[in-house]
């Protein structure tokens, strides 16, 4: 205890005061160069530093509110006496990157872990949003494992179409569809791309963006509420300058991702994952964020935990509301509070705000039961993502049952095989293609490796013939991923992909395939002899980067059954404090 009573026990503790808690040469350097900013002495005091990892970006525009966001989060940490310090890291843009944002997620995980561990500092909060910058800012605080909270941007108001509600993403596809049948006109279509996305935030749907919004909540690694309260609502900003002040709470508890991120957490991220009716791309980034704790996840466990799940929210792409709509009915804690009552919730759970899971959600009401059905009466039954395994896909392969059609869920087709995403493009206008509605489209050389980056190119266009004849969904194989705001009979992430000489490089134009989703079953009809006769011959395509970071992805990519992260970056490091720069 110091001469006034006060506790000296932080300048000891804190990670931060092996820089500031000097009294000698570095600490002057570290401490006076802060200094012109303009802080006072006693922002090094040994009150906790507080990291604020920004992705703001004009060329990420769901994240284009963040710096308005850092500010609440900042007034937070002031709050709570801490000592707040933002800081950028790379930011993904689904809608500008190529060849695709996937590509760039290890990376930007890397500057996340790096960049935490680099700086003085003691806690960390996670200012996340568009598709990619969840999972890689959670990977690498995982790796960092220093206290940290997670803040999703939130969603965009609705899109509103000559009176009519239009989904980001989810209307794009069908009204290019529609373009392309000749249903809609070109004004018509710009006229649609104005009213889409009207205010700040990421996808008003239930796509990628706002269903890892909710597994961060699902996983108790941010606030409640923190899934679907809209971009432009003030209790946006709230939960911000809360976390902010919750996560100088937390630095003091010593509460750290491995402490959260547990395998009762994962299990609740899942089943919430079915109840919603979630992005296919949740399996791989969950995959990749529990290999960064060591939680030993798999393929097996999605289907397992989810295949008795029935979807309970009624939102696109599956359905007809959006974000705002399921805030407005009570949001995610609603959804949890009906699974924790059927005993599918792992209540004891900890979460970022000290208590546990059912603590948080157990009054959670529920305001519309349009949007957010009740278990008895779901949206849609028994309507978890699926995962397939056979000599197609022998280390697995997903479809998202609520968005795709019943009819296609048991279905033996004619295979059109793409050996490309270009030749498919071409191929789908040309008005010769043999194919019909029965036939199953197969796309190769798209995944981890392939592409690079495991582009969202598995819901292929359907060919402008068929449009024309009213056919809107057919079976489609890919080693790709989709979009979380797309929908239709797709099976996506085949593993080994083809590039790495996976058995959907083998596939030939009118191989027979059989989609058996309920026997959770994808089988190529050729007999092994055959297969290895085709094997025998197949050259594997030379690698798209011969430098760079893309060579070193293509060398380093896991497959997507264990979450397409890199080799070298499963595990967890923690926030050892490295040697002086001087």
């Amino acid at each position: 205890m110091s001469d006034d009573g006060s506790s000296n026990d932080n300048k000891k503790t804190l990670r931060s005061q092996a820089w500031f808690g000097r009294q000698d040469k570095m600490g002057f350097y570290y401490r006076s160069f802060l200094k012109n900013s303009g802080q006072p002495q006693d922002r090094f005091d040994g009150r906790p530093v507080i990291g604020i990892c920004n992705t703001w970006s004009e060329l990420t525009p769901c994240n284009i509110h963040f710096r308005d966001l850092a500010e609440h989060v900042r007034r937070g940490v002031l709050d709570a006496g801490g000592y707040p310090l933002e800081f950028p890291v790379s930011s993904l843009g689904e809608v500008t990157m190529r060849p695709t944002a996937m590509l760039f997620r290890n990376l930007a995980s890397m500057d996340v872990e790096e960049a935490i561990r680099a700086h003085p500092l003691d806690g960390v909060v996670l200012l996340m949003g568009c598709d990619k910058t969840t999972p890689a800012l959670l990977m690498g605080a995982a790796s960092a494992d220093l206290p940290a909270i997670g803040v999703s941007g939130g969603p965009q108001l609705r899109g509103v179409y000559r009176g009519q509600i239009i989904g980001s993403g989810t209307n794009i596809i069908s009204m290019s569809e529609q373009l392309r049948a000749g249903e809609i006109t070109l004004a018509e279509f710009h006229e649609a791309e104005a009213g889409m996305n009207r205010s700040s935030g990421s996808c008003m749907t239930m796509g990628t963006a706002s269903t890892m919004a909710s597994m961060v909540e699902a996983l108790g690694i941010g606030l409640p509420e923190n899934a679907a309260i809209p971009a432009v609502d003030a209790r946006r900003n709230l939960l911000a300058r809360m976390a902010g002040r919750r996560i100088v709470e937390m630095v003091q508890e010593d509460l750290k991702p491995s402490d959260i991120l547990t395998r009762d957490a994962f299990e609740n991220a899942i089943r919430a994952l079915a109840a919603i009716g979630g992005s296919t791309n949740a399996v791989v980034h969950l995959l990749a964020i529990a290999g960064r704790v060591g939680v030993d996840l798999t393929l097996a466990d999605f289907d397992r935990l989810g295949r008795d799940i029935h979807c309970l929210v009624d939102l696109m792409p599956s359905g007809r509301f959006l974000m705002e709509d399921f805030y407005y009915a009570g949001g995610l804690p609603a959804v949890l509070r009906t699974l924790g009552e059927r005993g599918l919730l792992h209540r004891d759970a900890r979460t970022v705000n000290g208590r546990t899971m059912w603590e948080n959600v157990e009054k959670a009401p529920t305001w519309n039961a349009e949007v957010i059905t009740p278990f008895e009466a779901p949206f849609k039954a028994e309507a978890g993502i699926a995962i397939l395994t056979g000599n197609l896909a022998p280390d697995g392969a997903v479809i998202k049952p609520s968005a795709a059609s019943p009819e296609l869920m048991v279905h033996t087709g004619r295979a059109v095989v793409f050996e490309s995403v270009e030749e498919m493009h071409h191929a789908v206008n040309d008005e010769a293609l043999d194919i019909d509605a029965s036939c199953i489209m197969v796309l190769k050389h798209c995944g981890p490796r392939g592409y690079p980056g495991m582009a969202e190119v598995g819901n292929m266009p359907l060919p402008a013939k068929l449009l024309r004849q009213g056919v809107r969904d057919m079976i489609r194989i890919s080693d790709a991923r989709m979009s979380g705001t797309a929908y239709g009979t797709v099976v996506l992430h085949v593993a080994p992909e083809a590039t790495a000489g996976g058995p959907l490089a083998l596939v030939r134009n009118g191989d027979l395939i059989t989609l058996d989703v309920p026997a959770r079953a994808l089988h190529l009809h050729a007999s092994a002899e055959e297969l290895a006769a085709r094997r025998a011959a197949w050259v594997p395509p030379e690698p798209h980067a011969v430098r760079g970071y893309q060579r070193l992805y293509i060398d380093h990519v896991l497959q997507a059954d264990r979450g397409a992260d890199f080799d070298f970056l499963v595990g967890r490091t923690g926030s050892p404090v490295g040697r002086d720069n001087h």
